[in-house]
């Protein structure tokens, strides 16, 4: 298959994407991990009301390192970006939403987190990933076109 500039600029800048997704999510988890601790991390869980606080804790550092390292490498990057959007979802729904929009303690960002992980649920990796290598190997061919158009049916 031909590369185009047009599919070339898409996985660049689903590459981008990945980055900054990618640095994003492992920073928090490692964050949670090594600076607040399980204790921490479970403490403040149970504050907000989540159910089995200590199981919740180990699952969203477990969601946000390895979900982070996954959209880094692009490999699982769909399951990965889903699991990630999730936990964005839930911290929306516990947490910044009754906060209002804006940051320092608004939705904002966690908007953004969520929305665009969506983004890259629909997209995938791109050509430059871990996934685009093993489709390679396997014979079939990652998708990297732009997103059907939406046009009425006549």
């Amino acid at each position: 298959m031909t590369r185009t500039s047009t599919s070339t600029s898409l996985d660049r800048g689903l590459f981008l994407v990945r980055l900054a997704l990618g640095v994003v999510f492992v920073m928090h988890g490692w964050q949670k991990l090594a600076v607040f601790g399980h204790d921490g991390v479970t403490g403040m869980l149970g504050s907000l009301g989540i159910p089995f606080p200590g199981v919740n804790a180990v699952l969203i550092t477990a969601a946000e390192l390895g979900g982070g390292l996954a959209l880094l490498l692009g490999a699982g990057t769909r399951i990965a970006a889903a699991v990630v959007a999730f936990s964005m979802f839930v911290a929306i729904a516990t947490v910044h939403w009754k906060n209002g929009f804006f940051l320092p303690t608004g939705f904002e960002f966690a908007l953004t987190l969520l929305l665009t992980n969506v983004a890259v649920i629909f997209t995938g990796a791109g050509a430059y990933s871990i996934d685009a290598l093993v489709a390679g190997r396997r014979g079939t061919h990652v998708k990297t076109s732009p997103a059907p158009s939406f046009k009425a049916a006549a």
